[in-house]
């Protein structure tokens, strides 16, 4: 029964957050080399709940308060980026996202590394907001020792 409880739960998040489907293109786009950084992309739609505005709200007051200088010089770049328009759909294909996701992904010698941070995200960000930001700052700081 607890179950049941949660799968409703979770698919009424998925609901409100404006789960839209995205058909698969097939194109692979190779990547040119990147300079080494980090790239936190935070994905939404049209619509966006409680939830998905605490993660977007949350991530800027870390990356600006832990991470100014990084951003200024290039190491981390932050996009935002709405799902719901079309020249976002290869970006939104690329990482097969359909509704409001937070990836901090680690870029060094041209090979991405891709971490996935929507369900720590949608656990924390509103209720444990310092959970949530101590969870991405651990993520940012492993991909920095890498770079």
């Amino acid at each position: 029964m607890r179950k049941l409880f949660y799968l409703l739960i979770a698919s009424l998040v998925l609901v409100s957050c404006g789960n839209g489907s995205k058909k698969k293109t097939g194109e692979n786009k190779t990547e040119e080399l990147q300079s080494n950084r980090i790239e936190v992309l935070y994905f939404h739609g049209a619509q966006r709940c409680v939830t998905c505005r605490a993660i977007e709200s949350n991530t800027v007051a870390l990356l600006d308060s832990l991470y100014f200088k990084e951003k200024v010089n290039g190491k981390i770049i932050y996009k935002v980026i709405d799902i719901s328009k079309k020249e976002n759909e290869a970006i939104t294909d690329k990482y097969e996202v359909t509704w409001s996701s937070l990836f901090v992904n680690g870029w060094k010698d041209g090979k991405e590394n891709v971490n996935n941070m929507t369900e720590f995200s949608f656990s924390n960000a509103r209720n444990q907001p310092e959970k949530f930001k101590e969870g991405i700052k651990s993520k940012i700081d492993e991909l920095l020792k890498q770079l």
